[in-house]
């Protein structure tokens, strides 16, 4: 019972970098070096995780648009609707940083890793999967900044994001992805055979960014202008969204009328949101402002998605196998059994 609620060792060790970057904090001189150090390790990150994409694998999961639709809808469309609506209901109790950090939060891309894992234990599409929480991520690097541009500005709240953000994500994040997936075909193997590697480049990115842009804001006093019942109701509002956002791709995947293995695809890929690219894009986007705040609302949704979503997938691997009749298959996709397994 109590490891369903114990946060992960990564989640640990953001936190660890939070209080670093809150107790120690990296100053003046040391901390532009070290921001370009974070550049580096973040444009190596995103080179490795193109290298690691199986362009074949992500293919094979192509066939199931409707499938990726409902994910899109969710990650672009639902998940904004949400912020916007948490935003006209606690505009008094979240501090700019914190609203801005909520928005920011429901315009990421997915997950990948996490996505795909929590499909594969549950018994999902792991294809689908692999190519949803792919594009999705891809799709961000463009998406991301334009939605969050809308978004505040409804609320009229700037943050000096400009255009150039868009040209410093692709240099930083896109263009990096882009030669991993050329070079692929050679890297591939030898990454899969090397995972240690790429998850040291992966966590330690995120944690030396979360150190930096949290001594930034405590040099700048952010736990003096972030009360407790503003990061109380963010809180809040994290449960809220992640609760609204899986009873509705549960609902509208049955509604649908898809296959088990895809509802749990549809409910893994499309309640997710990416600290992997959040941190970085945060770090693009708001860049010169208050980082460390924007952040918490995600650091906050990454460990209750993950705690979340692991007994989901222990519910969705502990049903019964089910018994289709005969043709069901076959009436619901116009493919025969067999068939529509290749497709997958």
């Amino acid at each position: 019972m109590l490891s369903r609620f114990r946060p992960d060792t990564f989640t640990l060790m953001i936190v660890g970098a939070l209080i670093l970057g809150s107790v120690l904090p990296v100053q003046d001189r040391a901390a532009e070096w070290l921001g370009v150090f974070a550049d580096g390790m973040i444009a190596l990150l995103f080179f490795l995780h193109g290298a690691r994409i199986d362009r074949q694998t992500a293919l094979a999961g192509l066939v199931h648009w409707r499938l990726h639709l409902v994910v899109f809808a969710s990650t672009f469309v639902l998940f904004p609707i949400l912020g916007l609506a948490a935003g006209l209901l606690s505009p008094a109790l979240l501090t700019p940083a914190l609203a801005a950090g909520v928005l920011f939060l429901c315009v990421l891309p997915s997950t990948v890793q996490s996505s795909i894992a929590f499909t594969s234990v549950a018994g999902g599409n792991v294809p689908a999967a692999i190519c949803s929480a792919s594009a999705s991520n891809i799709l961000g690097m463009f998406i991301t900044p334009l939605l969050l541009t809308v978004l505040l500005s409804t609320q009229g709240q700037h943050h000096g994001f400009d255009w150039g953000a868009v040209g410093k994500i692709m240099a930083q994040l896109l263009l990096p992805f882009a030669v991993g997936q050329l070079l692929q075909p050679r890297l591939g193997p030898w990454l899969s055979r090397h995972k240690p590697l790429t998850m040291v480049v992966d966590r330690g990115s995120i944690l030396l960014i979360v150190y930096i842009a949290f001594s930034h804001a405590v040099t700048t006093g952010l736990w003096s202008r972030t009360p407790l019942p503003a990061l109380a109701t963010m809180l809040v509002v994290d449960l809220v969204l992640l609760a609204t956002v899986l009873s509705i791709t549960t609902a509208a995947s049955r509604l649908l009328g898809f296959a088990k293995e895809d509802e749990i695809t549809i409910v893994f890929c499309g309640s997710k949101k990416s600290l992997a690219s959040g941190v970085p894009m945060a770090n693009v986007i708001f860049d010169g402002q208050d980082v460390g705040g924007i952040l918490l609302p995600l650091m906050l949704f990454h460990q209750v998605q993950l705690m979340a979503c692991a007994a989901l997938a222990r519910r969705y691997a502990a049903r019964p196998p089910a018994r289709p009749a005969d043709g069901e298959g076959t009436a619901r996709t116009g493919l025969a059994p067999a068939a529509k397994l290749a497709a997958r």
